[in-house]
């Protein structure tokens, strides 16, 4: 067990099965991040979240939960906390790392770099590096509404449900057409004017290279390199109208579901933007399909 700031421990299931150590250190709270929990903390005020040291594990999902547990017990100052994981190497020290993040307004790297000036040992894995520089791009809180965010669920999913039989229901967005009058930016068919989805529900992405990213295509004279700069597709979170062509399979058309007709596709394992930037993965409607429909006041009448 070691002190990471004053009352704030990081150490591993060892130092979590040692009573006589937690109350010589003051620790009142301890947070067990690991594949169980520990069964010798009944004296203590506990918080335990399942999570398995692996490429796959989503550590993002359960920051929020981590770090509000933390941060109420160290800011009490009669309270002590131990973050510990099996090992106190990888999981725990990721907690510590996005704590550091969040409370020092410090970037990953700096972050990180000052636990293992503390803690020579400490090695987090590198999909949780790769999650906290996604926690650091969203400001140092899980936005759940960021497209950064959905697409990172996306892509847990993918993970989790290879055979795409099962879809969790959250992974769905509202479908427009049944949420009545709003006053949210909507996409709608441009052939039938059916409402497909929300201007929240798209997906923003970096611009890519253009025309580089599309060396190994004999490119058409006529298509200018402004042409392949630009995106001619949106790219959504899968809205609920689509869970039925979406199950099972991995790639496929995306069809409007009152006129069939054809507004796109999508690929789980992702799909090349006409600007050149890989999407993954990739739910791809193109512009020319559909019309953005914008909610309009005019005296105190919403159209």
């Amino acid at each position: 067990m070691i002190s990471v700031l004053p009352r704030l421990y990081l150490g591993s299931a060892t130092d979590a099965e040692n009573p006589q150590q937690l109350h010589e250190n003051g620790i009142t709270h301890v947070l067990t991040v690991d594949s169980k929990a520990p069964t010798t903390l009944d004296l203590f005020k506990t918080k335990f979240v399942r999570l398995f040291d692996e490429a796959c594990a989503d550590l993002l999902s359960c920051l929020p939960e981590c770090l509000n547990f933390v941060k109420e017990a160290h800011e009490v100052s009669e309270s002590s906390i131990l973050v510990h994981c099996h090992a106190g190497v990888s999981r725990s020290a990721a907690v510590i790392t996005a704590y550091l993040m969040s409370t020092e307004n410090l970037p990953f790297e700096d972050a990180y770099a000052r636990l293992q000036a503390i803690k020579a040992n400490v090695k987090i894995n590198d999909e949780f590096v790769k999650q906290l520089e996604l926690f650091e791009a969203m400001g140092c809180q899980v936005d759940m509404t960021c497209s950064i965010y959905k697409q990172y669920r996306l892509q847990k999913v993918t993970e989790k449900y290879p055979e795409l039989q099962k879809l969790p229901r959250e992974v769905f967005a509202s479908d427009p057409s049944s949420l009545g009058q709003t006053a949210e930016t909507l996409y709608r068919c441009r052939k039938c004017r059916r409402s497909l989805f929300r201007a929240t529900s798209i997906l923003s992405h970096v611009v890519g290279d253009g025309p580089a990213a599309f060396a190994h295509k004999k490119l058409n004279s006529a298509t200018s390199a402004l042409d392949l700069k630009k995106c001619t597709s949106y790219f959504v979170e899968p809205v609920q109208w689509m869970e039925e062509t979406l199950l099972g399979v991995m790639d496929g058309q995306l069809l409007c579901p009152k006129c069939s007709s054809k507004l796109g596709c999508f690929n789980w394992y992702g799909e090349q933007c006409s600007c050149g930037r890989w999407v993954t993965p990739a739910f791809q409607v193109h512009k020319n399909r559909v019309d953005e429909v914008k909610a309009v006041q005019i005296r105190g009448i919403q159209t």
